[in-house]
Parts: C-alpha cells; sequence; structure tokens
C-alpha cells in the first residue's frame, strides 16, 4: 500500500533555484522519458542547464547543482508556478531521485503538485517574502539547516518559524506512504463490499 515508509519530518540543507516558472521539460526533458519506473531520472534533472553538452558529461559549474556548497541538499527552493507545463509525472520522479525530499516554492502548478504527493515529495507553497529570507539564509550560508514538520505543517530556520497550509487528504497520504494505487486498497474491504451487493447481471 506504501511506496514508501511516509513522510513526517525533514530536516536537511537546501539548494537556492532562484527563478519562476520552471516547467516540467526543464525539469526532466523529453528525450529521458524513456522507462517506467521511478528511478534512473535524477542524472539528467535539469539537463539543460546542468550540463554544457548533450550526452552529461561536462558539467556546468555555473549552474547551482553542481556548485560544491549545495551537492548534499534535500531540500530545493524555487519561486512561483513550479512545475508549470505537460503533466508527466516523471518530473517529481527526477527530484525525488535526485536525493530531494521536500520542494518550497512560492506556488505550484496544479498537476505537479499532486504528482509530488502521489511520489513522497512534500511540497510546500509559502509567501514570497518568506522565500526571501530563505533565499537569503541558504545564499549566506549554504550549512543552513532548514526543518520541515508536516504534523505541524510548518517550515523552521533557526529561530524563526513559519506555517504552511495543505490539503488533509495530502497530508494524510504523505504521512503514510501511500501512493493512488495505496489510496484505493485502503478501501479494500468497502470496495469488496460493493461488488458482492451488486446484482449477478452486473
Amino acid at each position: 500500500m506504501s511506496i514508501q515508509q511516509g513522510f513526517k519530518a525533514h530536516r536537511g540543507t537546501a539548494c537556492p533555484l532562484d527563478q519562476a516558472n520552471i516547467d516540467t521539460d526543464q525539469i526532466i526533458p523529453k528525450q529521458f522519458l524513456t522507462g517506467v519506473t521511478r528511478t534512473g531520472y535524477g542524472k539528467h534533472l535539469l539537463h539543460d542547464w546542468r550540463y554544457l553538452d548533450l550526452h552529461e558529461q561536462e558539467p556546468n559549474p555555473d549552474f547551482v547543482l553542481n556548485q560544491a556548497r549545495y551537492q548534499n541538499a534535500s531540500i530545493l527552493l524555487t519561486r512561483e508556478n513550479f512545475g508549470c507545463g505537460s503533466s508527466r509525472e516523471h518530473a517529481p520522479w527526477a527530484l525525488a531521485d535526485y536525493g530531494f525530499k521536500v520542494i518550497i516554492a512560492t506556488s505550484f502548478a496544479d498537476i505537479f503538485y499532486g504528482n509530488c504527493i502521489n511520489n513522497q515529495l512534500l511540497p510546500v507553497a509559502l509567501d514570497s517574502g518568506v522565500m526571501d529570507e530563505l533565499f537569503d539564509c541558504v545564499t549566506t550560508n549554504p550549512e543552513t539547516l532548514i526543518t520541515v514538520d508536516l504534523p505541524s505543517q510548518t517550515v523552521a530556520v533557526n529561530d524563526r518559524q513559519w506555517p504552511f497550509t495543505i490539503a488533509d487528504h495530502h497530508k494524510d497520504n504523505l504521512i503514510k506512504g501511500l501512493d493512488a494505487i495505496g489510496q484505493t486498497l485502503e478501501k479494500a474491504v468497502a470496495i469488496e463490499k460493493f461488488e458482492q451487493s451488486q446484482p449477478q447481471w452486473l
């Protein structure tokens, strides 16, 4: 029923990707959509910005994901409308496979947001003023630790703390570690009871 053990809280460093309207084709370009499993996409994440060549042999030293100080980041900071564009589920697959556990942005595209929930990747939306503070903290000190607590719905840095909103069913699915199939299987007894109650001709 679950794809992981479930998400409760995460504490880690962050990578500041200070750009708005990053679409899913930028997150994982179409030429890499060759598999049906959730693994193997992290190496292609943000390919066009991350590499100077088509074969991914020459990392772009100016791109933030390639900078040594952000190499172990497990939280991605970005701006509004993250994940816009096509509905490909490979986008959260790539982010999760790379090692990100949480995406904090000003806003998310709706379908991308749902795909994140379905893949145990927590999307947190905070207003632009708070995002400015987080970007300042992380760029000033890349070792800054950010704590994201899902049960209490808070993001904390040093002595600062901000609340975030999330729908109850999304929160429940993340905590339980349920994907779309797991959510259906939770109602297996009710489904079986309904099926048994139907006339034979149905």
